[in-house]
């Protein structure tokens, strides 16, 4: 753990480094915040059609689910993969190809609907998403590296700062989504974002500057020795897992409730978009200035996350009647507390790992943003099968409140081990001082003899 001095010179350090980028720090940001919005535009523009869509193609909402679900799985195991070989592949290359992969796989998930109903187009779905995802899973795990490599001093902000393009992306796609596929069908929302990724990887070829590291031997198995590492792991997961199950979920509830249009369910993401890229910037600064309120924010945030799924539906115990106005304002509510208890996780494990002995440098980054990806993209592979079935066997309603228990749960384990390291530390730091007082004392007897 830093001292207070030592944190104050860090944090003087990230003041200036704020007002002192360079061009390839520059560079670097634009290639990143192109990432975030093209990849989430991309990502978030099928809730609020496609589910509707595959269900007429002869799809149930269990397997809607394991459709959004299948990314995830890919995605989790190409973020081990990219994150374990990021210095042999080379950071730049997999950023750019990761793009490319991404782009075509749009522009071909918008010709599915020509494809026959039934298996055929199931299968396809299931084939082009998992494609999107290891490109998905390259260049994310790319980013992350590169911009903590670049920020070493100032991560949380960055990373929050960014996070604007990241909401913009989830708030833009679902209305642009439905809006184009209501005026010109299934195609043409696909194609047209598509080509959009597409023209960003030239641009990124000549801005994103190359990064080089060391290859390391140090393994994902002992990053997930320590065990704060697993429990802010753990809240990942949970967290991601509730952003997973609002993907197959949301738009048919709304419809089904509110007898909304498809372009108008888009509008329905705004709030939860909209609050997480307002909150993440100024949260990603506090990170940074005052370090020891990352583990609080974390454990606040995903029990806020808890309240507003308890209450999205609402729950039925609570006897409260289902209004879109209140459906708006807990989406709010978890965009606000996904900001609060996923910009500190970053930051935090980089800071543990290297207070545990590994080396600075581009290969535990790479080993950092692969399990974080990973743990992220478990969540969101969980999240949208289990959603799809509880809501076909239950209701939204119910299902909500169970998903809802999953950050809570592990926000409880992830305080009880704060509260066991905060007493631990107390009693070493206690018998540290003992130990100088007896010193101090034997040394004061031993010149009076």
């Amino acid at each position: 753990m830093s001292s207070p001095g030592n944190e104050g010179d860090q944090n003087e350090n990230s003041r200036q480094d704020l007002t002192k980028w360079t061009k390839s720090q520059i560079f670097t940001l634009i290639s990143a915040a192109s990432l975030n919005f093209s990849s989430m535009i991309c990502y978030s523009i099928l809730g609020p059609f496609f589910p509707k869509e595959a269900e007429n193609k002869g799809a149930n909402a269990t397997i809607i689910g394991m459709i959004f679900g299948c990314f995830s799985l890919f995605n989790l195991i190409f973020s081990l993969i990219m994150g374990k070989y990021i210095v042999q592949i080379g950071a730049k290359f997999m950023f750019l190809s990761g793009m490319f992969v991404s782009g075509w796989c749009t522009i071909l998930f918008g010709l599915l609907n020509k494809a026959p109903d039934g298996p055929i187009f199931i299968a396809l779905c299931f084939i082009t998403r998992s494609m999107d995802a290891i490109g998905f899973a390259a260049s994310t795990t790319a980013s992350f590296s590169v911009l903590a490599a670049t920020f070493p001093n100032n991560v949380a902000t960055i990373l929050g700062s960014l996070e604007i393009f990241t909401g913009l992306g989830l708030a833009l796609g679902p209305p642009i989504g439905g809006f184009l596929y209501q005026s010109f069908g299934y195609e043409v929302p696909f194609i047209a974002l598509g080509c959009a990724v597409l023209l960003m990887v030239p641009l990124n070829m000549y801005i994103l500057p190359r990064f080089d590291g060391i290859a390391s031997n140090v393994s994902f198995w002992k990053l997930l020795a320590l065990p704060k590492v697993v429990f802010v792991y753990l809240i990942v997961f949970s967290i991601s897992s509730c952003i997973g199950f609002l993907d197959p979920t949301i738009s048919l509830f709304v419809i089904e409730k509110f007898n909304l249009q498809p372009g108008y369910v888009g509008l329905v993401f705004l709030g939860f978009a909209l609050s997480y890229a307002l909150a993440s910037p100024l949260l990603g600064y506090l990170c940074d200035q005052i370090p020891r309120i990352r583990k609080w924010l974390m454990l606040v945030g995903s029990w806020l996350i808890t309240v507003s799924f308890l209450l999205l539906g609402p729950t039925p115990i609570f006897h409260i009647k289902t209004q879109l106005w209140m459906f708006v304002l807990m989406l709010v509510l978890s965009g606000f507390s996904l900001s609060m208890s996923g910009i500190p996780v970053f930051p935090e494990i980089i800071t543990c790992a290297y207070e545990n002995g590994f080396e600075e440098g581009l290969a535990t980054l790479g080993l950092v943003s692969g399990m974080f990806g990973a743990f992220w993209c478990l969540g969101t592979f969980v999240g949208p099968i289990l959603g799809g079935y509880l809501y076909e066997e239950l209701n939204f309603e119910w299902a909500a409140a169970i998903q809802g228990g999953f950050p809570f749960i592990f926000g409880i384990l992830m305080g009880l081990y704060f509260i066991v390291e905060m007493v631990h530390k107390r009693r070493s730091h206690s018998g540290n001082n003992t130990d100088e007082e007896n010193n101090i004392d034997g040394e004061r007897i031993r010149l009076i003899n």
